[in-house]
């Protein structure tokens, strides 16, 4: 059994190489599907089966011939591809007015984006393995210092949790890139210190090979991420897997800064129980 395609590029191959095996209508769909990929990452079921002249249930059998659950799993391939591709929002805005034919108003989109950010954060604590978090926890807690790194979308997360960790006296520094100087910022970590990585898709270059380099100097990785198959996933001694709310292409940011928020506060508890409790080795030349 073929496995589920996991990106856009890959969904387009394999509709490429099964069209000639597809029934007539199937393939009629497939054409619409390719040639209007725009429309189909933001337009419900019943206006894209009209505008492909098929049945909805039509749209649900091919999102199933290929491996997924309904059309809405396949559908979010399509979403993924235009955010990739339209990182500018004046023009993803562009795209869904035009693709939906509709302008909602504030209410409404504050309205989506809360109901949106309040299921992923009731859904957050199942997703998180226990062990990761304290894995994660024992890596900062051990570490001389905690370097911190989140290109675009994520610099919000790294910045937050740089901010955080100082205000529980750990020493903690923003991996930046200010002047271009990624790579002398990486020569900054030492020996005893740890680095966190924040990174979501499509993955900026700069994280990937600062992560990369951290690996092979073996320095301590700890991943915010959002797929187990993630390329920093694959490199972290620890990986923590956040789903983050999309409502018309716009990623949030909730989950991750409540996680962040988590680790922070979690660090800054077993420090002071560290101080509190001090370790009988540190008492042992005591009389």
């Amino acid at each position: 059994m073929n496995q589920i395609p996991q990106d856009f590029e890959e969904l387009e191959t394999r509709i490429t190489a099964d069209y000639p095996a597809l029934s007539r209508r199937l393939q009629q769909t497939a054409r619409f599907l390719l040639d209007h990929p725009q429309e189909v990452a933001f337009a419900t079921v019943a206006q894209l089966a009209e505008q492909a002249d098929v049945t909805p249930s039509t749209l649900i059998r091919f999102a199933n011939s290929f491996g997924f659950t309904g059309f809405s799993e396949m559908q979010r391939l399509f979403r993924s591809r235009l955010v990739d591709e339209l990182p500018n929002y004046n023009e993803r805005i562009h795209a869904v007015r035009s693709a939906t034919g509709e302008t909602p108003d504030s209410t409404q989109l504050l309205w989506e984006f809360a109901d949106a950010n309040r299921e992923v954060l009731e859904q957050l604590p199942s997703r998180i393995d226990p062990r990761h978090l304290e894995r994660a926890l024992d890596i900062f807690e051990q570490a001389s210092a905690i370097h911190v790194m989140g290109a675009r979308r994520s610099f919000v997360v790294a910045s937050y949790m740089t901010y955080a960790l100082h205000h529980i006296d750990k020493r903690t520094f923003l991996v930046n890139g200010l002047g271009g100087m990624y790579g002398e910022q990486l020569k900054a970590i030492g020996d005893d210190d740890a680095l966190l990585v924040v990174s979501f898709s499509p993955y900026a270059q700069e994280t990937r090979e600062m992560a990369d380099e951290a690996r092979k100097r073996g320095v301590p990785l700890v991943v915010i991420t959002d797929s187990s198959l993630s390329p920093l996933a694959r490199l972290a001694d620890v990986s923590l897997v956040v789903h983050e709310a999309e409502v018309k292409s716009f990623r949030g940011l909730t989950a991750s800064l409540c996680l962040t928020q988590t680790l922070a506060i979690s660090l800054g508890m077993r420090q002071d129980k560290a101080r509190d409790h001090p370790s009988s080795d540190s008492n042992a030349g005591q009389v």
